[in-house]
C-alpha cells in the first residue's frame, strides 16, 4: 500500500515539474526575449536564397568567356497573395493574364506558403519599372541574383548554358542539394563541370509586415549563411582564332576544330550555323531556346561532336597506308598503277610509290594496298582470310580514336562508325562476304563514319607521330590553376613512329603541289601537311573535308575543317584551314585572296554575309 502512495507522489511531482519548465518557458518567450514578439509584430520571417556568384570562365590568353550579371527573381508566396489586380500585374510583367492565372496556378500547386518563382530573369530595367509598385502586391517580393553573360556572342556550343533544374532532376539523387528554383548547367562546359562553378548557396533571414515591406534582420543576422563563390576556369580556346573562324564560317554549314597537338588543347570549336549564347539568358530564354530547336539548319546540333555519319573520305587513306606499313604488306617504295577498272580515279601520274599516292589521292593504289593489306593469305578461304583481315585491321583503326569517344570534356559526344565483322555477318551472312564486297572502305566511304573533332585528333596523331593526348576545353580549375590530370592522357596508336614520315612528306606535297594549294603558306615560311576528302552525299552536294596541321617540322596546330555541301575539299575547306593555321601561328592573315574567296561563298552558290 506504502508502494503505491509513494507512486502517487512521483506521478505528481513529474507533472508539476513540466508544468514549471513550460511557464518557465512561456515566461521567457512572452517578457525576457523580444525576438518573438517582434517577428509576431512583423508578421512572418522571410527566408531568401544567397545565390553563389558563379565561376567565370576565360580564354588561354586571359580574355573573359563567360560572366555574371544581376538578374531578378520575383517570387510569390500563394498564402499571402490575397485580393491581387491580376490584369494590372500581367500588364506591369508585359504577359497575358491567361499567362499569369496559370503561373498562380503553378505556384500554389508547388506551394500555399514556401516561395517560388512567378517571374525569372528580370533585367535591371525591368526590376527598375515593377520595383516602386511592389508594394501593392502583397506575396510579391523581389529575389536578386546573377545570371550568365558572354561578352564575345562567340562558342555557344562548347560553352554551353545555364537553366533552371527540372522536376525531373529534383527526383534524381544525383542533383542532391538543389531545390526548384535553382539554376544549373544544360550543356557544354556549364554541364561538365557543374560542380566546380555552381559554388555554395547562403541564406539570410529578414523580418517582414505584413506588407511584405522588409524591417531587417532576423536577430541581426545571426543565422544567415554566406554564399561561397564558384571555381573560375580557364579554358584552352584562343578567342581571336574562334572568333575568326567563326567570322570564315559565317553563312556555311559545318565545322572547325583546331587542336594543340602536343597537349590536346582545343584551340578552336566552331558548330555552324552558330548562336549567340546570350540568347539563352534573360527573360525570353524558352522562347529563344524553341526557335533554335525548331531551326530547320539544325543550330543546336553540335557538329563537332555530334556528326558522326558522314564518311571521311580521302583524309582516311591516310589510316590505312599507316596500318598497311605497320603490318609490313607495303612499304614506302611501294609502286601500283592507277588502274581505273578496279575504282574510279582522276586524271594523274602513273604508276605511283606511297608518297605520290598521298599526294594525288590515288583510288586505285589505295584499293591495292587495303586489299593486300585485308587479305594476307591467314586462311585458303578467301571469305574466312578477309574476315580475319578485318578484325585486325578494325583493332588498329581503334587505338587511332575512331570508332568509340575519345573523351572531350562536354556530354553529347558521338563515337562514330568502323565497320566489323558482325556487321557483314549480320548483312551478308557468316562467311558469305569478301574484299569485292568492303572495298570502298579502302577510300574512306562505305560503312565508315567518323565526327570532325576525330577528324582533328588524328592531324594530332600525325603530327605527334602516333599518339594523342585526349582533346579537351578546360586547362586548369581554380585560383591556383590546377589541370584535370585526366584531359592530358596520352593515348599511343598500334604504328610505329618512324612509318608516319612518308605519310607527312606525302602531305606536305599535297599542299605544295596536289589538291589543297589553297592552304599554302610558303609565302609566310609555313609548310603545311594536309589531306583534302570528299565525304559523299547521297541528299544532295557531296560535303567537303579538309584536315592538316603546320609547322610541318614543329606541330603548334592540327585542324579539321568540315563543309557541308562544299563539294571538294581543295575548293572550300582548304582555303579555311590555310587561314585558320597562319592566322593562329603570325596573328595575322596574308593570304588575302583565299580570304576574299571564302568569304564570297561562292563554291556554296549563296552571297557573302
Amino acid at each position: 500500500m506504502n508502494y503505491l502512495e509513494n507512486r502517487k507522489y512521483v506521478i505528481q511531482a513529474i507533472f508539476l515539474a513540466v508544468g514549471i519548465v513550460y511557464a518557465l518557458r512561456l515566461f521567457y518567450i512572452q517578457v525576457v526575449d523580444s525576438s518573438y514578439k517582434q517577428a509576431a509584430e512583423t508578421n512572418a520571417i522571410k527566408t531568401v536564397i544567397q545565390y553563389p556568384f558563379r565561376g567565370l570562365i576565360y580564354d588561354r590568353n586571359g580574355d573573359l568567356l563567360v560572366q555574371n550579371t544581376p538578374v531578378y527573381d520575383l517570387m510569390i508566396v500563394p498564402k499571402e497573395a490575397r485580393n491581387i489586380d491580376t490584369l494590372r500585374l500581367a500588364s506591369m510583367l508585359d504577359i497575358t493574364i491567361e499567362d499569369a492565372r496559370e503561373r498562380f496556378k503553378k505556384a500554389r500547386a508547388y506551394s500555399w506558403v514556401k516561395p517560388s518563382i512567378f517571374q525569372q530573369m528580370l533585367s535591371t530595367e525591368d526590376f527598375a519599372h515593377i520595383q516602386d509598385n511592389l508594394i501593392d502586391f502583397p506575396g510579391f517580393y523581389i529575389n536578386a541574383r546573377t545570371a550568365r553573360g558572354y561578352p564575345h556572342r562567340s562558342l555557344g556550343h562548347a560553352l554551353g548554358y545555364i537553366a533552371e533544374i527540372s522536376p525531373k532532376q529534383l527526383e534524381d539523387s544525383t542533383y542532391a542539394g538543389y531545390r526548384p528554383g535553382d539554376y544549373i548547367g544544360k550543356a557544354g562546359i556549364e554541364m561538365a563541370y557543374e560542380k566546380y562553378l555552381m559554388g555554395k548557396r547562403g541564406v539570410k533571414y529578414k523580418m517582414v509586415n505584413v506588407r511584405g515591406i522588409d524591417k531587417g534582420s532576423f536577430k541581426d543576422g545571426a543565422y544567415d549563411t554566406l554564399s561561397v563563390a564558384g571555381q573560375n576556369m580557364v579554358s584552352t580556346i584562343d578567342l581571336d582564332l574562334q572568333a575568326y573562324g567563326e567570322h570564315l564560317m559565317n553563312g556555311a554549314k559545318g565545322s572547325i576544330v583546331a587542336i594543340e597537338p602536343k597537349t590536346g588543347e582545343i584551340l578552336a570549336y566552331i558548330s555552324a550555323p552558330f548562336y549567340d549564347p546570350n540568347l539563352f539568358t534573360g527573360k525570353d530564354y524558352g522562347k529563344n531556346y524553341m526557335t533554335l530547336l525548331q531551326d530547320p539548319d539544325k543550330t543546336m546540333f553540335n557538329r563537332p561532336i555530334m556528326a558522326d555519319r558522314n564518311p571521311p573520305g580521302s583524309i582516311f587513306k591516310l589510316t590505312q597506308a599507316l596500318i598497311a606499313l605497320e603490318d609490313g604488306v607495303i612499304n614506302p617504295n611501294t609502286t601500283y598503277a592507277c588502274n581505273k577498272s578496279l575504282v574510279n580515279c582522276h586524271p594523274h601520274p602513273s604508276p605511283l610509290d606511297l608518297r605520290g599516292a598521298v599526294q594525288h589521292s590515288c583510288n586505285p593504289w589505295f584499293f591495292q594496298a587495303y586489299k593486300a593489306l585485308i587479305n594476307q593469305g591467314k586462311s585458303k578461304n578467301t571469305f574466312t582470310d578477309t574476315s580475319l583481315g578485318l578484325k585486325d585491321w578494325r583493332e588498329h583503326v581503334l587505338t587511332f580514336g575512331f570508332g568509340k569517344k575519345l573523351g572531350i570534356d562536354i556530354p553529347g559526344e558521338k563515337s562514330g562508325i568502323i565497320a566489323s565483322t558482325d556487321l557483314y555477318d549480320r548483312v551478308y551472312g557468316k562467311n558469305r562476304w569478301k574484299y569485292s564486297t568492303i572495298y570502298s572502305l579502302s577510300i574512306g566511304q562505305g560503312e565508315l563514319g567518323v565526327t570532325p573533332l576525330q577528324m582533328a585528333n588524328f592531324m594530332a596523331i600525325v603530327a605527334n607521330k602516333g599518339y594523342y593526348v585526349t582533346p579537351h576545353l578546360i586547362r586548369s580549375i581554380g585560383e591556383d590553376g590546377k589541370p584535370l590530370a585526366e584531359n592530358y592522357e596520352r593515348h599511343y596508336t598500334s604504328v610505329k613512329p618512324h612509318h608516319f614520315d612518308p605519310i607527312i612528306e606525302g602531305m606536305a606535297e599535297v599542299v605544295r603541289a596536289g589538291t589543297a594549294r589553297r592552304a599554302n603558306l610558303s609565302k609566310v615560311g609555313i609548310t603545311v601537311c594536309g589531306k583534302t576528302g570528299t565525304a559523299q552525299n547521297p541528299q544532295g552536294p557531296d560535303h567537303a573535308v579538309f584536315v592538316a596541321f603546320a609547322p610541318m617540322e614543329d606541330p603548334k596546330i592540327a585542324i579539321a575543317v568540315y563543309v557541308e555541301h562544299g563539294k571538294w575539299g581543295g575548293q572550300s575547306a582548304a582555303p579555311i584551314a590555310g587561314l585558320m593555321i597562319e592566322k593562329y601561328l603570325t596573328d595575322t592573315v596574308t593570304i588575302k585572296e583565299q580570304e576574299k574567296w571564302v568569304l564570297s561563298r561562292e563554291y556554296l552558290n549563296i552571297k557573302s554575309k
